[in-house]
Order: C-alpha cells, then sequence, then structure tokens
C-alpha cells in the first residue's frame, strides 16, 4: 500500500480574516447584478493622449457624478433598532486594491471620499499610492490589518455594529459603495459580492471603445429598473463630463 502524506494547516493572515468577514455579511444582502454594454469610444479617444490616468479613476469619479443625480446610490438599509434608510450627503468609494503582505497576494480596501468632486489628477494620485507605497505607510491599509488581528468576536462585532447601527458611521467606515476591476486581466466578473448599496466593475475595455459595466445592488434600496438608468447615465458622463475634463490641459 501507498503511504498518505499530510498536508499542512495554513493560518489566515490578519487581510483574509478582514475578506471572510466581509463575505459573511454580504452573503445576507439581496443582491443582484445588472449589465450594460457601453460605448465609451469618445473616452477612449481623449485618453490616449493621457495613458496615466487610470481606468479607476475615471469610473470612480463617473459613479460619483451619477451619484449626485440619483441619491439611492448614497442610500443604506439600516435594520436596528429599526428598519430604515440612510442616506449620505456625498460618494464615498471603498476600492479593492491587490498588494503583496509577507509574501501572500492580499486584497485590501482603501477609501476615496467624494470623488465626483476630486480632480482626476488627485484621484490618480491616491490609487497610485494604494498601488506603489509600502503597505504599512498607507492608513487604510493599516487600519484593516490592524482589525484583522483582533479576536474574532471583536471583529465580528465591530462590522456588525457600524454596518447595521448607524447610517453615518457605516459610510465613514466602509463607503457608500464599493469598486474593483479585473479588465485588464481580461476577465470580466460575474456577481462579486458586498455589504454595501452597491458594488461596481466592468470588464475589458475594447480598442473601439466597447466595455461591459456592471453594477451590484442591493435590491432592499434600489429597483432593477432604477439600477438600468443609472447604468445609463454612466455612460453618458464618461462620454461628456469625463471626456471634457481629460481633453482639458492640466
Amino acid at each position: 500500500m501507498g503511504s498518505y502524506l499530510r498536508g499542512k494547516v495554513i493560518p489566515l493572515s490578519p487581510a483574509r480574516r478582514i475578506v471572510a468577514e466581509l463575505l459573511h455579511h454580504a452573503k445576507y444582502v439581496p443582491s443582484l447584478p445588472l449589465a450594460r454594454d457601453c460605448r465609451i469610444d469618445a473616452l477612449v479617444e481623449a485618453r490616449r493622449a493621457r495613458t496615466a490616468v487610470s481606468w479607476t479613476s475615471l469610473f470612480m469619479k463617473a459613479y460619483g457624478l451619477v451619484s449626485q443625480h440619483h441619491p439611492v446610490l448614497r442610500r443604506a438599509y439600516i435594520p436596528y433598532p429599526y428598519a430604515r434608510f440612510y442616506e449620505h450627503p456625498h460618494s464615498t468609494c471603498t476600492v479593492l486594491i491587490e498588494r503583496e503582505w509577507q509574501g501572500e497576494p492580499v486584497v485590501l480596501g482603501a477609501k476615496v471620499v467624494a470623488p465626483e468632486t476630486t480632480p482626476l489628477a488627485l484621484l490618480n494620485e491616491h490609487l497610485r499610492r494604494f498601488r506603489e507605497d509600502d503597505v504599512l505607510s498607507v492608513s487604510p491599509f493599516r487600519q484593516v490589518l490592524r482589525m484583522g488581528r483582533q479576536p474574532w468576536l471583536l471583529r465580528r462585532f465591530a462590522f456588525w455594529s457600524s454596518l447595521y447601527f448607524s447610517g453615518y458611521k457605516r459610510a465613514k467606515r466602509f463607503g457608500t459603495f464599493m469598486m474593483s476591476s479585473l479588465g485588464a486581466q481580461g476577465v470580466e466578473q460575474m456577481h462579486p459580492l458586498t455589504p454595501l448599496t452597491t458594488y461596481l466593475t466592468f470588464g475589458p475595455i475594447q480598442a473601439d471603445g466597447r466595455v461591459t459595466i456592471k453594477v451590484i445592488y442591493d435590491h432592499r434600496v434600489i429597483d432593477g429598473r432604477h439600477a438600468a438608468r443609472v447604468l445609463i447615465d454612466l455612460e453618458h458622463i464618461l462620454n461628456t463630463t469625463l471626456t471634457e475634463e481629460l481633453r482639458t490641459p492640466q
């Protein structure tokens, strides 16, 4: 008989514990994905002269601008002590960034406050810092890793009290929407999970401007037809307001 080899036990890193905690709360959100095949050829053409501006910056700002016209995107369902909505005065984006930490590829979240009123150059600088600076030099990353080191019960209570009791604390600590994209790897996400009201993602952007943009939304807060109008307006803003900003000399 052949011998049986035993595997090894690998403890969860602080970052992986936070991912597990987020997914624990996200699984209770009745979320639905809605996708639209868009054409952003005007933006693609304008960006050719300023390739240093990332697609994430462009989509983040555009979604913030759409949120000004659709306040429902800044709302959250707060169940305790009684069911109600909370509407934040501005957008706050939690952007997910993959980094290498202690020999492990990890996903860390960082918040960008009011992207709708932030110049693209500054948004781009925020994202560059999140992607390139030392992990512990980025304050949001330090906070995530510090929370991941806490005992399980404390982590669970911190998430639970922030997400379900105070809309203001929820927006401050977790943001009003989440976003990430694997389009640069030629991949389209199907139904990413989030405990927040919406999750913005987009697939590969073709040379002629074709791209699939997707919003995953909490059906307790937003209905499908409203989410569809959000995607239509997002495509329009990308081709107009964001294109004009790219074309404006800096």
